[in-house]
């Protein structure tokens, strides 16, 4: 048997075991029979065995050239490395929807493997047959109708080869960490219906899936950093974030999950919000499956997507079951979830984290807007007419600012009810320090609205979490007698999930400074210079200093190195290329980048002459290493969040 055949099989059986699993569940539950649940919980852990075994019968086609696989030929050619093959698997649509239904059923094998002693729950059956019909959805699309294992009718030299912008570091991690967050809220998403289908409307499930919820938003978080990350350094336009169709795909059920993961800590604590939580985990797993529609539709342009790959009308489909399921069954439930509880008052902490979901959801909602304007534009006008990023800016630059003021406003307002005495005993000193910042930077220059509130927000947020750090050092040195030094790092580690949080609010904080000063501040500059000449670009000179051109595995390598000279002082020298790739119809540019935490001097040379003189286009972009520093930090304290605590020792 070769490895086609083999993928080929292992797929088909995947698909069929799905099915089978539904269907033994199904007859568990109308039987009660314990057996065919069982039975059926073990089937699931063999679909990720067969899905596994068709993983590795792709990874192994590019490994070995297999050229007449079709999918094969399409993004892999001899000359590509060893390592952007392995990568290749994931590039294209076939690819990327077999890694999404590999994955999905690794994770369904560890939720049946965690929940093998507790298939007599109510609920347990209800996930394990969601997740299996999540699962069975994916394969049947690879088994019938794009899959990557389909053969051309002859078999050709050579590969078309990657598209090179793909050959590069952060597209290796961007699409894997981002499916991986896509693909986990299906976890809770499962959780929720099964608990609104079998009446379990207990805080169980959402303990269970709390660190699912969040472990899915981390990867969310890093596939969005890392895809900013390659726009920074592949694209060569020196911006992160340009507001296209894919990236806001992204960006919304990120927005939503993160609304969710507040409310679901009230949920928690006071035992309320019960329909608006099931309606978050309900639209978050939809936007998920909203962005997979996008990228495989076809409806919108991007340079992200996979263009009309025939399968966005079953992606809608689906997407229309999941949304009347989610409506019907909350609606059903509607009396059960209900609380006589509520908010006890405007100024608790409970508001500001409902305020807080407003905010996010209102930035989801706009952005969603502008994403899908083209299509409504399209249908009233006949004329597909899109928004550009102008649009975007205006409209969420205000909501932004505001949710940075109530993540400041959050820690200082008391749980249940805040009296005037607790608002100004903790607003005196954060609002003081945010008031003579503010009137520094202002002094200092920086006089636009937007740059200023954001930085003196930035100041009142910083200090807001760094009375809470000083305040917890303090209350376990009262409590042990540990000096401060002693206490700070053990209060943090021992309430990991509160300081967690923090720590992604101060990496926010730093995510907004550098987007504010990249954005705000930035010097844009090009010009085309012979060899000895030099170009001004805010505080630094770039002389032209010598061009070489060289061979580098499948790419011819055009290169021109500058000096740098900042303030009248040498600075080093700096390299830019442009590259033209086997296989490949364009040439790519690629980016020089000098870092400092003041500012990156960006560099490009999109054009090269026939005597070798180069145009160069500058950037000077201010503040925004620490923007990727904030970046890390919101995962490192959301990593830190969902850390087990330990057991805690028996008293003798």
């Amino acid at each position: 048997m070769n490895m086609v055949t083999f993928g080929t099989l292992s797929q088909s059986a995947a698909f069929v075991a799905g099915l089978l699993a539904m269907v033994l569940l199904l007859t568990g539950m109308m039987r009660n029979d314990l057996r065919f649940i069982e039975a059926g919980r073990r089937v699931l852990i063999g679909v990720a065995v067969f899905t596994s075994m068709a993983a590795f019968a792709l990874a192994w086609l590019f490994m070995n050239d297999n050229f007449q696989v079709e999918y094969v030929a399409s993004y892999s050619d001899r000359a590509l490395p060893l390592f952007y093959k392995a990568t290749a698997f994931w590039a294209g649509q076939k690819g990327s929807l077999l890694f999404w239904a590999w994955v999905l059923s690794l994770y369904i094998a560890l939720v049946a493997w965690n929940t093998r002693k507790e298939t007599r729950m109510k609920n347990t059956p209800y996930i394990y047959l969601i997740l299996a019909g999540t699962v069975s959805f994916f394969l049947l699309l690879l088994t019938t109708i794009s899959s990557p294992f389909a053969l051309l009718s002859f078999t050709p030299r050579d590969g078309q080869g990657l598209n090179p912008m793909l050959q590069n570091p952060g597209m290796i991690f961007h699409p894997p960490t981002l499916f991986l967050g896509y693909i986990g809220f299906t976890i809770p998403f499962a959780y929720a219906i099964a608990a609104l289908i079998s009446g379990r409307l207990d805080p169980d499930w959402l303990k269970k899936t709390r660190r699912w919820n969040i472990l899915s938003w981390i990867f969310l978080t890093i596939g969005i950093i890392l895809g900013g990350q390659w726009a920074y350094v592949e694209l060569g336009w020196g911006g992160f974030w340009a507001w296209d169709p894919v990236e806001n795909a992204s960006f919304i059920p990120w927005l939503v999950s993160t609304a969710f993961i507040h409310t679901a800590i009230i949920q928690e604590r006071r035992n309320i919000m019960k329909v608006w939580n099931m309606s978050l985990i309900a639209l978050t797993f939809l936007t998920c499956i909203f962005g997979t529609y996008l990228v495989r539709s076809g409806i919108l342009q991007s340079v992200h997507d996979f263009g009309a790959t025939g399968l966005g009308g079953y992606f809608l489909v689906f997407m229309v079951v999941v949304a009347l399921g989610s409506i019907i069954l909350i609606a059903e439930s509607y009396s059960h979830l209900r609380t006589r509880h509520s908010l006890e008052s405007l100024l608790s902490r409970e508001s500001t984290f409902l305020f807080n979901n407003v905010i996010l959801l209102a930035i989801a909602f706009s952005t969603l807007f502008g994403t899908v304007f083209p299509l409504i534009s399209e249908m009233v006008t006949g004329n597909k007419l899109s928004v550009g990023e102008p649009f975007f800016n205006q409209v969420n630059t205000p909501l932004f600012l505001l949710l940075l003021l109530i993540t400041g406003l959050c820690p200082l307002i008391s749980w249940r009810k805040a009296s005037p005495d607790n608002l100004k005993k903790n607003f005196m000193l954060p609002f003081g320090l945010a008031l003579v910042g503010g009137s520094t930077l202002a002094a200092l220059g920086i006089r636009e609205f937007y740059p200023l509130t954001a930085f003196t927000l930035a100041i009142f947020v910083s200090a807001t979490i760094l009375l809470e750090f000083i305040g917890g050092a303090r209350a376990r040195k009262k409590l042990t007698g540990e000096g401060l030094i002693v206490a700070f790092p053990r209060v943090i580690w021992k309430l990991r999930r509160r300081y967690g949080g923090y720590i992604v609010h101060f990496g926010v904080v730093l995510m907004v400074v550098g987007i504010t000063g990249s954005t705000a501040f930035k010097q844009e500059k090009e010009a085309t210079l012979e060899k000895g000449q030099s170009m001004d670009i805010g505080n630094y000179q770039l002389t032209y200093n010598d061009f070489t051109t060289f061979q580098d595995r499948n790419r011819t390598v055009y290169a021109a190195t500058l000096g740098v000279v900042k303030n009248g002082k040498p600075a080093g020298d700096v390299m830019t290329e442009r590259r033209y790739y086997i296989n490949a119809d364009q040439p790519t540019t690629e980016v020089s980048l000098r870092v400092t935490p003041l500012e990156d001097l960006y560099l490009t040379m999109p054009m090269i002459g026939k005597n070798h003189e180069i145009t160069i286009r500058a950037a000077v972009n201010p503040l925004l290493f620490w923007g990727w520093i904030g970046s890390g930090l919101m995962v490192l304290g959301a990593v830190m969040a969902i850390i087990p605590a330990g057991t805690r020792r028996r008293s003798t």
